[in-house]
């Protein structure tokens, strides 16, 4: 669905709630920050996920007690907690068990705190994989060509090309998500031309919560 369209569904008595969600290296996280700077809060999952692992993190010990030795005096150690579920769905699940639900908690109480704004945003990286659409309004997928997707990830530190398709086959196919999305913002083109298309979709969402 264009930006220039209203948005399929209103949110009465709270806050219009839009998933923000894409493939590695489309882009997703300067999308984040474009909403950010147009003063919606946005929940961040990884940042998180990053805080229930870090020093003191809710998840630390559970995690540690079913991975002995990916945790230490700076929290989970991403390398080795990696490696011990790469590949591993069974370990995965482990993983995602302990995880999920503090993050929902965290999720709750930040939907709480901004309960008086026309619009928040969820950002979920795997929203499709972990069929996380449930409670919200509209998503919207960020999106690139995918020779520019492959030049940003392979760009990335410790990255490789079996690295990346490694991760590809997890994620849902880009076209996939853009078909199933509300909204589709591109960031294969200039930086301005997608903060403008960031722009036109939260005036669409929040003009009709006013």
């Amino acid at each position: 669905m264009s930006v220039d369209q209203p948005p399929l569904r209103k949110a009465p008595g709270r806050p219009f709630i839009l998933g923000l969600t894409g493939s590695i290296g489309m882009g997703k996280s300067a999308v984040a920050a474009m909403f950010r700077g147009l003063g919606v809060p946005v929940f961040d999952a990884d940042a998180a996920v990053h805080q229930l692992q870090g020093p003191g993190g809710a998840c630390l010990a559970p995690i540690e007690r079913a991975f002995p030795g990916t945790t230490g005096p700076t929290g989970v150690d991403r390398q080795k907690l990696g490696a011990a579920v790469f590949g591993d769905q069974a370990a995965l699940k482990r993983l995602e068990a302990i995880v999920h639900p503090e993050v929902a908690e965290l999720r709750r109480t930040f939907l709480a705190d901004n309960a008086a704004a026309p619009l928040i945003v969820f950002d979920i990286p795997l929203l499709y994989e972990k069929s996380g659409q449930h409670g919200l309004d509209a998503v919207v997928v960020v999106s690139a060509p995918p020779e520019m997707q492959h030049e940003r990830v392979l760009a990335r530190a410790n990255m490789t090309e079996q690295k990346f398709e490694q991760i590809l086959k997890l994620q849902v196919p880009d076209a996939d998500k853009r078909a199933r999305a509300d909204h589709v913002i591109d960031t294969g083109v200039s930086l301005a031309e997608t903060r403008h298309a960031v722009q036109r979709l939260v005036h669409a969402i929040t003009a009709t919560q006013i």
